[in-house]
């Protein structure tokens, strides 16, 4: 019998924009065609195609430091599910990641942590993505400010013990984004495809984190996503009292050692695609 030939993995670019979009929206994810553009710009992203050029399955590798990148937009369109691209693309991020001399990271679905684990991921921060139905209109409110990049940018490098300052310099530039501040909390909110999303959100306590994504709740007319740090449980708690849904966990997951130490938890990340 002749040996099926597995498909080829690819490198994708900037054109794959739409393509790799189709397969997240299938997979009811919220990353629209911005957030595809940057991954393919900025990061390393493998596809696999069927015979007829269509982008069946994809993964991305984004580097943030000379150190640190994130591995995400692991997708496989239905059809050809369990044939094993997912860990080859995975693998093919991670052995690009090893001759650049980085440590990775992900966060990472229950099924996709089980995935994970046998090819050398320990786990790190649990996550859980929350979602708030829009039920009013939008609500001036007064206690809203404009944060300053820098100082935003600063807290995230103490949550995460490195910099993603292109990143929050692109986010935040986005037409419809904004970068807020209740005067003891800040936080980022930006555009999805299907929902609005707050993260990454620091603070000093749990009052003043709810009390700002009480706040900018107010002021959205979509949906809202947020991913939540499983561990501020106050805040959790917090939330769903506040009619908020769970939708589903999260597992932050590292593979390579540590290569610098977070000083400071955040309450929400930028979400499982940015970390």
């Amino acid at each position: 019998m002749a040996v099926i030939d597995e498909p080829a993995i690819v490198r994708l670019d900037p054109s794959d924009a739409l393509a790799g979009l189709a397969l997240s929206a299938e997979a009811h994810w919220n990353q629209n065609e911005a957030d595809w553009r940057f991954f393919l710009s900025k990061g390393t992203v493998f596809g696999v195609r069927d015979k007829d050029g269509q982008l069946v399955a994809t993964a991305a590798l984004l580097p943030y430091t000379s150190s640190d990148a994130w591995i995400s937009m692991v997708l496989v369109t239905a059809s050809w599910r369990r044939r094993g691209l997912a860990t080859r693309l995975v693998d093919a991020c991670l052995d690009t990641a090893t001759k650049r001399g980085l440590t990775t990271w992900l966060d990472a679905t229950p099924a996709g942590a089980a995935v994970y684990g046998p090819l050398g991921f320990t786990p790190t921060l649990q996550l859980r993505r929350l979602r708030l139905e829009s039920q009013t209109p939008a609500q001036t409110r007064g206690g809203l400010s404009a944060c300053d990049l820098t100082e935003f940018a600063a807290r995230d490098i103490s949550a995460m013990g490195f910099d993603r300052g292109d990143l929050l310099s692109e986010l935040s530039a986005r037409p419809a984004s904004r970068v807020l501040s209740n005067g003891a909390a800040m936080s980022l909110v930006r555009d999805g495809r299907a929902a609005r999303h707050i993260g990454p959100l620091f603070a000093d306590d749990p009052e003043s984190a709810l009390a700002l994504v009480d706040e900018i709740a107010r002021n959205e007319t979509r949906p809202v996503l947020i991913d939540a740090v499983t561990s501020q449980s106050e805040f959790l708690d917090g939330l769903t009292n506040s009619g908020w849904t769970s939708e589903r966990p999260f597992q932050r997951m590292r593979f390579g050692r540590a290569t610098t130490q977070a000083a400071d938890l955040p309450f929400a990340v930028a979400g499982p695609e940015y970390g």
